[in-house]
């Protein structure tokens, strides 16, 4: 993603989303302590007030939490990362089907597109 970012969304979070995936693919483990503000601004190549931002938005979904001098570390809450990530995951589903149903496709259309996709994987 490092410098692609969509410009009809706002940067930061763009930069919430690949922190999430990162969590949820688990490149960070729950406990894991994550790059500094610095050091994600030189990753992504945003300014680091973007970056605190994406930060507290997620500390404030309870995702990180930040331990004074230290730095910040993914939750240990399991149960709410898998939370997150389904509420997430069925978010895209909703979008993924919203549009192919504008597009002319019933249920069955959709299931054989989808089918199309992962054989072509």
């Amino acid at each position: 993603m490092k410098n692609s970012f969509d410009p009809n969304l706002p940067i930061y979070l763009q930069v919430m989303d690949e922190i999430k995936k990162d969590v949820f693919t688990h490149h960070y483990l729950p406990g894991h302590k994550i790059a500094s503000v610095r050091e994600l601004a030189l990753q992504y190549s945003v300014n680091p007030n973007t970056i605190q931002k994406a930060l507290s938005e997620l500390e404030r979904a309870g995702l990180l939490h930040s331990e004074r001098t230290v730095g910040r570390f993914v939750t240990e809450d399991l149960e709410l990362i898998d939370r997150l990530r389904f509420e997430i995951s069925h978010e895209k589903v909703h979008t993924f089907v919203s549009e192919m149903n504008g597009l002319g496709y019933d249920r069955q259309g959709i299931i054989d597109a989808i089918n199309e996709e992962i054989e072509a994987q």
